[in-house]
């Protein structure tokens, strides 16, 4: 209907103001560190993301990091499978020495009673042997640090360590102990296979079959 600001603002009790009212808000550099940060942690939540960017350095009150927060729908829940930050394709490289590289992943299998179990494998690149077989039901972050500590003690630690993206590899406690090692970070492709973590079981270790 082609009526004028005062007759529209008038007829539904409205402030006429607001049709003239520009804001001057810029959250241009806001939005920008909210989306940075999710790319790169996309599990936090707004609090563990506004202390990050508190601690980066940002003055920002949290009402207003927040109302942004909201704006990009960061405060909705992500169903699906979890963004996982973009990883740089990396060709398999030859090795020359041990502990130059590993490659870690897990296995799984089940008993004859249904219930199942969990293998954390430990391969150096260079010469396929495994260092570590650790069996368990369940297989944290802090079981996985133990199991590398044990290694290193005896053997020295890895300049880098290849595996894939599984929340225990991607944690901030696993990040935060490599990192505090010197140890270089390798996370291959999501969805794709490295073909260095599948460690070769030695046939004298393999579970016999029962002849019929």
């Amino acid at each position: 209907m082609q009526v004028s600001v005062h007759r529209a603002y008038k007829a539904t009790g409205l402030c006429r103001s607001r049709h003239y009212y520009k804001s001057r808000k810029d959250d241009t550099e806001v939005i920008l560190a909210l989306q940075t940060h999710i790319e790169q942690h996309p599990t936090h939540g707004f609090p563990k993301t506004y202390a990050y960017i508190r601690r980066s350095g940002k003055d920002w009150n949290h009402k207003r990091v927040y109302r942004v927060y909201t704006i990009l729908n960061y405060n909705k829940r992500r169903k699906g499978k979890r963004r996982l930050p973009q990883r740089i394709k990396q060709a398999i490289e030859p090795m020359e020495k041990i502990n130059q590289s590993w490659s870690i992943d897990f296995m799984s299998d089940s008993l004859v009673s249904g219930r199942k179990f969990r293998t954390f494998n430990v391969l150096d690149d260079f010469n396929r042997e495994v260092l570590a077989i650790e069996i368990a039901v369940s297989l944290s972050s802090v079981r996985i640090i133990r199991v590398l500590d044990q290694i290193i003690s005896w053997r020295g630690k890895p300049s880098r360590i290849r595996m894939d993206n599984g929340p225990e590899f991607i944690s901030n406690v696993f990040e935060i102990w490599c990192n505090n090692n010197g140890i270089e970070l390798l996370y291959i492709q999501p969805g794709e296979y490295s073909g260095q973590t599948r460690p070769v079981i030695p046939v004298e270790s393999r579970p016999l079959c029962n002849e019929r």
